[in-house]
């Protein structure tokens, strides 16, 4: 029996074993075949080339990562209730202003890409852009060509006007993700610290977007009103020499008047009131 078993531990030792190494030897041949065949199709990238790429990168950062929702978070501010017209003029420019050179960061790094890259358009970012690039063009005219307020056309020129802006940001936050993930594929470099302080960037954003609209209702939560006081506004009634009343619509803290005040004091309500009493 103990003959037998090592007659057959020989058999597998000198016949069985040296062919399944064999036929493991070829394996690993064909897989490293393959993938050198898969680095000589990916196309090598110079130190000038990774140079153009850093800078198109940086460009489109600060164009649609940057400048673009900062224009939003300041034409905002023009929203609240202590604007004056001073105030909402210079949002209103310096909104302007940083969508101009937005477009003109982003027209450099077009240019940029049409010189230096082959477009083949064979990937997400790529598609993107381009429809990025044909959006703010858009989006640009779109500003200059703004009707008059009070016009009848201003209410649909303003709401195509906000939506075209929003998705033009939205997707330009999400194209800058997706070019440092073919940055980090072409050049093989880490992306995770660019990663990082552009979601920073961004969350610091939009928090402070989030907090536009409510940082004045915040604050007035630790006001304590007096019983006598109200929130609503306070209508005073002027006599004048020819016997005409006119009212004066005046707020506390700067608050704008509602739509019904507005209303009395456009059909004159309370004159008629005070009339018949």
């Amino acid at each position: 029996m103990r003959k037998y078993w090592m007659s057959l531990i020989s058999v597998f030792a000198f016949y069985v074993f040296p062919h399944f190494i064999f036929c493991l030897s070829n394996e690993e041949i064909q897989l490293n075949s393959q993938l050198i065949s898969i680095n000589q199709h990916v196309p090598k990238v110079n130190s000038h080339r990774i140079f153009d790429i850093e800078i198109h990168g940086i460009l489109l950062w600060a164009s649609m990562g940057f400048l673009m929702p900062a224009g939003i978070l300041t034409i905002r501010l023009s929203n609240t209730e202590e604007c004056s017209t001073i105030k909402l003029k210079i949002l209103f420019y310096l909104h302007g202003t940083l969508q101009v050179l937005s477009v003109v960061l982003a027209t450099a790094g077009a240019v940029l890409s049409i010189k230096s890259f082959e477009n083949l358009f064979n990937n997400n970012h790529q598609r993107i852009g381009l429809a990025l690039y044909i959006a703010i063009y858009v989006q640009f005219f779109m500003g200059f060509r703004r009707p008059k307020r009070g016009s009848k056309g201003r209410s649909v020129w303003y709401f195509f006007h906000w939506l075209l802006g929003t998705t033009i940001c939205l997707a330009g936050i999400i194209n800058t993700y997706t070019g440092l993930n073919a940055y980090n594929q072409r050049t093989s470099k880490p992306i995770s610290l660019w990663t990082i302080i552009f979601t920073a960037q961004i969350s610091f954003m939009g928090l402070f977007y989030l907090f536009q609209d409510k940082w004045e209702y915040i604050q007035k939560q630790g006001v304590i009103l007096d019983n006598n006081e109200t929130i609503t506004p306070q209508v005073e009634i002027v006599v004048t020499q020819s016997d005409e009343q006119k009212m004066i619509m005046r707020t506390e803290s700067g608050r704008k008047s509602n739509a019904l005040g507005t209303f009395f004091s456009r059909n004159n309500v309370l004159n008629k009131l005070f009339q018949q009493t």
